[in-house]
């Protein structure tokens, strides 16, 4: 007996399919963008991370140093309801581990009956005779047994399915980091846009009234003949123009209002966002190798954990291809009568082991294993273009940053020429030395570079939330979860 207990344990420790290795891919030695050449004083917005610096936060949000965004991230953590979908389904996860893991223990059962049988040829017990001389036999049987079955995990079918489900529950972790993230940038650069517009309208609300006080400066001048009908119909059609974009201005805000309330969980009815107008700048980022993207972006974790669940996977199909041994015990006691069915003649038991071999299947479990093969090469696959996808996005922020920053730049000279000609050109409107026509023109310049110089900011403040995520936020590449309680 403890030979045969030897020779199960060492059995046991055996485990067919293949060990996993994580696939290989080549991420280089450094971003291309990251040259000291790219970095200048006007180009701040991300910096190379040295040893020494503080890799992003959990709260990567604070750097832009906007309480109000900060309040928003605090409610969307807590009430966003895609996040909150991702945390169920972590939760089955965790269940789908458990049941894995329950293989691995015996099971025990337990059985009650009572039952009352008779037939038409007479017996030993209850013997009755009916008018036509026939006898029937009528008995009772009160049963009570229990049962113990344990399947040793000879090959490792079970323990390579407890490996699938823990790279399962790994991979489902870093979902919940991936879509937190993901509305979490989607949330900041929502917020941006709504106090960009703000901004945008406030240079409208102020275009407005400039330009409703050159209407009447030009009705003026129309009645004392120094200005004719066209001047005075084209600064009203300026101001109607302008006061089209800007109710425009309050629909975009409205539904950018109203897309952030869903994020953070509430209806729009509901939520309302005070205009400021104060606007952040674009903080330092620092950028680390590429090869840390390999743990801190948690789309790209979770590839490489699906990849870890194909592989055991493999060897749970092979497994299929061995005997399978079932220890069992049965006892209980099996009696026609009450008051018998307690005592010694009663009891009966039995144990045995059996093993049971599939000879024949018509080739389903070669196919099974090339299916679960297929299915691993198919998720390395996917994680080596997941890698891929994360070193692009990173170097298009870093490109689009650093670009951003020189346009920002030139745009400012452009703007502070467009402001300086605007005051020049009215000076001889005043002086009566041009029609108005010549004024409309400067001004819609003046007014298209003061909001590509917004819109620019907007970019810029886009370009670095979206720099933050592809980078992986804040995530340390763990797989621990809090989730609600069930």
């Amino acid at each position: 007996m403890l030979v045969a207990g030897a020779l199960v344990s060492l059995l046991a420790a055996c485990a067919v399919g293949p060990d996993y290795q994580r696939p290989d891919m080549d991420v280089g030695a450094s971003f291309k963008a990251l040259s000291d050449e790219a970095i200048s004083a006007g180009n701040k917005g991300w910096v190379q991370a040295r040893p020494d610096d503080a890799a992003l936060r959990g709260d990567w949000w604070a750097m832009y140093d906007d309480a109000t965004l900060s309040g928003l991230m605090a409610r969307l953590n807590a009430g966003n309801l895609d996040v909150a979908q991702a945390e169920a389904q972590y939760r089955q996860a965790q269940a789908a581990l458990r049941s894995s893991r329950s293989a691995l223990f015996p099971t025990v059962g337990t059985s009650a009956s009572a039952t009352r049988s008779g037939s038409g040829d007479g017996g030993y017990s209850n013997y009755n005779t009916d008018g036509g001389g026939r006898g029937a036999a009528i008995g009772n049987q009160y049963s009570l047994a229990g049962t113990v079955s344990w399947e040793p995990d000879l090959w490792g079918r079970v323990r390579r399915s407890v490996e699938a489900s823990q790279s399962s529950l790994q991979a489902s972790a870093a979902d919940i980091a991936t879509v937190r993230l993901s509305m979490q940038s989607t949330l900041a650069q929502s917020y941006f846009s709504l106090r960009v517009a703000d901004a945008e309208r406030r240079l409208f609300e102020q275009t407005v009234a400039a330009y409703e006080r050159s209407l009447q400066t030009t009705q003026n001048r129309y009645q004392a003949g120094v200005a004719g009908q066209a001047d005075v119909e084209t600064a009203r059609a300026q101001l109607e123009n302008a006061r089209v974009q800007l109710l425009a201005l309050e629909s975009q805000r409205a539904q950018l209002e109203h897309a952030i309330a869903v994020l953070v969980g509430v209806p729009p009815s509901s939520f309302s966002l005070p205009e400021t107008t104060a606007l952040a700048g674009v903080p330092d980022i620092p950028v680390g190798l590429p090869a840390q993207l390999l743990q801190r972006r948690p789309d790209v974790a979770a590839a490489e954990r699906r990849a870890a669940e194909a592989n055991a996977r493999i060897g749970v199909a092979q497994a299929a291809w061995f005997p399978d041994l079932t220890l069992s015990a049965q006892g209980g006691f099996r009696s026609g009568e009450w008051a018998e069915w307690l005592s010694a003649p009663a009891r009966f038991w039995s144990l045995g082991p059996a093993l049971a071999l599939t000879i024949f299947d018509g080739g389903a479990r070669r196919a099974q294993v090339e299916q679960a093969r297929a299915a691993y090469d198919a998720q390395a696959v996917s994680y080596r273009q997941s890698v891929l996808v994360a070193l692009r996005e990173v170097e298009d922020y870093l490109v689009g940053l650093h670009a951003l920053g020189r346009e920002q730049l030139a745009q400012r000279r452009a703007l502070e020429a467009a402001r300086e000609s605007l005051r020049l050109i009215q000076n001889q409107y005043d002086a009566g030395m041009i029609d108005y026509l010549s004024v409309v023109q400067v001004e819609a310049t003046a007014l298209n570079a003061e909001r590509a110089a917004l819109q620019l900011q907007a970019q810029r403040l886009t370009t670095s939330v979206q720099l933050i995520a592809a980078l992986g936020g804040g995530w340390q590449g763990g797989y621990r979860v809090n989730v609600p309680a069930e």
